[in-house]
C-alpha cells in the first residue's frame, strides 16, 4: 500500500512540475492539467485506502468492506446507467427523425383550393390532411394506389 501511495505522490509531483514547465512535446503534451488532476485524485484515494487499512487493522483491502468505496461505485453505476439511458433515448429520437419525411408539394391552383377547403372544414392545416391521406393509401398487387373514403380528423396531442 505504501508503494502505491508513494507512486501516486511521485506522479502527482511530476505532472505538476510538467504543468509549471514551458510547453513542449512529450508524454504530457496532450493535456497536462488533466493528467495532474488525475494523479492528484489517485494520490488522495490511495492515502484514503491506506488510512482505512490502518484504522481497521487489516492487511488486505477488500472493496466490499469499504463503505465509501461501495457508495462511490454505486454512484458511478447510476451515472453510467443514466448515460446509457440518455444515449438510447437520443439514438431512438435520431432514428425517428431519420424515418420522418418532409416534403414540399406544389399543387395546381384548383387542387390547392380543394385541399384548403377540406382542411378548413376539418379544422386542420392542409399538411395535416395530406399526412392523413398518406396514412390511408394502400397499394394493390399490380402497384396501383388507392385510398378508401375517410374523413380527416384532428389528432389529439398533435
Amino acid at each position: 500500500m505504501a508503494d502505491k501511495v508513494a507512486e501516486a505522490a511521485r506522479r502527482e509531483r511530476e505532472t505538476q512540475q510538467q504543468m509549471d514547465a514551458p510547453a513542449e512535446g512529450g508524454p504530457f503534451a496532450t493535456d497536462p492539467e488533466y493528467l495532474a488532476k488525475l494523479w492528484a485524485a489517485k494520490h488522495a484515494e490511495w492515502r484514503r485506502i491506506a488510512a482505512l487499512l490502518e484504522t481497521s487493522a487489516k492487511q488486505v483491502y477488500d472493496p466490499e468492506q469499504d463503505p465509501q468505496g461501495v457508495a462511490w461505485a454505486q454512484e458511478r453505476e447510476t451515472r453510467r446507467q443514466d448515460t446509457l439511458d440518455r444515449h438510447t433515448a437520443w439514438a431512438k429520437e435520431r432514428q425517428d427523425a431519420q424515418d420522418e419525411l418532409r416534403a414540399q408539394v406544389w399543387l395546381p391552383a384548383d387542387t390547392s383550393r380543394r385541399l384548403r377547403a377540406i382542411a378548413a372544414r376539418a379544422g386542420l392545416q392542409p399538411e395535416q390532411v395530406l399526412a392523413q391521406l398518406a396514412d390511408h393509401v394502400r397499394m394493390n398487387d399490380d402497384g396501383a394506389m388507392m385510398v378508401a373514403p375517410f374523413t380527416p380528423h384532428r389528432v389529439e396531442g398533435a
